[in-house]
């Protein structure tokens, strides 16, 4: 698989068109989701632990065990 493969979009900075690869856009993603979780601690306007439970409670709402065409009936 060529980087061409990994192309997960393009933008234009300076006028010159870049191409941002997946592995780019994830680590990035990534990088921003620990420093605001990382932020909002310190600005203690949460617990991690209350983090950690609403994680819990959003995979038990959305990722379910099973077959995915069983959960769309």
């Amino acid at each position: 698989m060529s980087s061409k493969d990994n192309v997960a979009m393009k933008v234009v900075v300076d006028g010159q068109v870049r191409e941002i690869t997946v592995e780019q856009l994830l680590l990035s993603n990534n990088l921003t989701t620990e420093a605001l979780v990382s932020l909002l601690v310190k600005k203690k306007l949460f617990d991690p632990k209350e983090l950690l439970e609403e994680i819990e409670a959003v995979r038990n709402e959305r990722y379910r065990p099973g077959d995915p065409e069983d959960q769309a009936t």
